[in-house]
């Protein structure tokens, strides 16, 4: 009895350790993201996952360690309960672009009251106010608690029609400019708060083994 239970208890080890393996061989072959979604198809468990990460954002210890990787490298996390491999799929730098603004609703101000406001602003912030003071005091929008600021963003994640002035106009460092967008009936008050600057992201294949 003794005998039979050892030999299953091997036969369990054996199959263990060979579907990790094949797990860890397939990491190795893997080098795009495309080839990533395949394999991923042939796992169930929802912790597999591609995802990105960018530099300015995630600051968390394994963040930084995955940034220290070259691409096609892997990093491997063992724990009691699983290990983890997080394959470097990408590594790339994009420009990315922060201000803060004053959004101001066309719908419920005429566009003359508006420009008068924004004049007033422009005026009291000249005098000594900080814009992320007027922002929390002015703006009709959601991010009037952070003081206007949008955080760090790249094209296609703004308003296209917000975005075509930010990015494509150059404006100095601290100077406020307005976006009109009358199709919308929104208007902004904007500080160029930020200078524009390269961020590095990767894009990281996550996939968990949990132990039997």
């Amino acid at each position: 009895m003794l005998k039979q239970l050892l030999v299953l208890f091997f036969i369990c080890i054996t199959s263990l350790l060979t579907a990790q393996n094949k797990d860890e061989e397939a990491l190795n072959v893997i080098e795009t993201s495309e080839q990533a979604r395949l394999f991923l198809k042939t796992k169930s468990s929802k912790e597999n996952k591609i995802f990105t990460f960018n530099e300015e954002k995630h600051k968390t210890d394994l963040a930084k360690a995955l940034f220290e990787l070259e691409k096609g490298n892997i990093k491997s996390i063992r724990t009691e309960r699983d290990k983890t491999f997080y394959k470097v799929l990408e590594k790339s730098s994009k420009p990315y672009f922060r201000v803060s603004y004053i959004f101001l609703d066309g719908a419920k101000y005429s566009l003359e009251s508006i420009n008068k406001l924004r004049e007033t602003l422009i005026e009291k912030h000249n005098n000594g106010s900080p814009f992320s003071f007027l922002a929390k005091q002015y703006s009709m929008d959601h991010n009037a608690n952070r003081g206007g600021d949008t955080g760090w963003f790249t094209d296609g994640e703004m308003l296209t029609d917000f975005e075509n002035i930010v990015i494509s106009e150059h404006h100095e460092l601290e100077a406020i400019y307005t976006i009109d967008i009358p199709s919308k009936n929104w208007y902004y008050l904007v500080l160029q708060s930020h200078e524009p600057k390269d961020i590095s992201e990767i894009k990281v294949l996550k996939i968990v083994e949990t132990a039997k």
